[in-house]
């Protein structure tokens, strides 16, 4: 499938995109040759493609996995992959379903893949990015690794270092060692969206440090609550202490009170956990 089939889709079907939707449909070979390879697929590997569209990656993913299940919102759009692959010759290793990626259960993924390991590879609507990502990060039945196409802007917040962290940034490393696999022009899609793009690979750490996460998560909520207000304040704030407290918390983790939420590094954040 190439552009000219995107463009013969397109019109067959009266699919006219909808950039409220995020649907911006690849349709660089190369580019998608990229994807595959990234997530180094084996035939025993089950696959959820999140947002197929109009299938050109989920043909691409059929070549090689075990099992292909392609989440896809649009009625039209899934309408548009059921009759189009029924014609494919692996036709039998695809599970196309209509709902919402962002409502799936750990049971419907556990159904999908009859309880066996999964990886994420998509295209994914940019406009639901950072939702999928953290979903599926503090999912209870998480995939060993996502490779997924981003806005660009997304994947450098994803690698950020001390000084430009976010709470995206430091709950994607704290789930998963992040690599910018390449840089993708905005040229590469029907329509063209209005940034470039990344593709992305996560693959999901195994092991993590031993602290209560949800109290690790809770303090960074809260530290990230006025960016602009130094840690010691916004701690103060959220954990209904005075700063002194604060400052005394701060300093026994090691960390200048004086800082801000954006300076610390993800080994920081363990560390202020574990005071707190």
């Amino acid at each position: 499938m190439n552009s000219m089939n995107i463009k013969a889709l397109m019109k067959k079907y009266q699919i006219i995109p909808r950039r409220s939707a995020g649907q911006n449909f690849l349709v660089d070979k190369n580019i998608l040759q990229k994807i595959v390879l990234s997530a180094d697929l084996k035939t025993s590997d089950n696959v959820l493609e999140i947002g197929p569209g109009l299938g050109i990656l989920t043909e691409q993913l059929l070549e090689t996995a075990k099992k292909v299940v392609s989440v896809e919102l649009d009625r039209t759009l899934n309408y548009v992959l059921k009759q189009e692959f029924r014609k494919n010759k692996n036709y039998s290793k695809l599970m196309i379903v209509n709902q919402d990626a962002l409502e799936l259960k750990p049971v419907d993924i556990e159904d999908f893949f009859d309880h066996q390991p999964y990886k994420i590879v998509a295209n994914i609507p940019y406009n639901i990015t950072s939702k999928i990502l953290r979903k599926f990060l503090e999912f209870k039945y998480p995939p060993t690794e996502m490779v997924l196409m981003v806005q660009k802007e997304v994947a450098e917040r994803l690698v950020s270092i001390p000084g430009e962290m976010s709470k995206l940034a430091i709950s994607a490393q704290f789930y998963s060692d992040i690599e910018i696999v390449s840089t993708v022009s905005r040229k590469c899609f029907i329509p063209a969206p209005e940034v470039d793009s990344s593709i992305v690979k996560l693959t999901i750490k195994n092991k993590f440090p031993e602290i209560d996460v949800k109290k690790f998560f809770q303090i960074i909520r809260i530290s990230f609550a006025a960016k602009r207000k130094q840690l010691k304040n916004n701690l103060a704030n959220g954990l209904h202490i005075t700063n002194s407290q604060a400052e005394a918390i701060l300093t026994k983790a090691n960390i200048d009170p004086t800082t801000r939420a954006q300076q610390l590094s993800l080994d920081d954040w363990v560390n202020l956990s574990k005071v707190v």
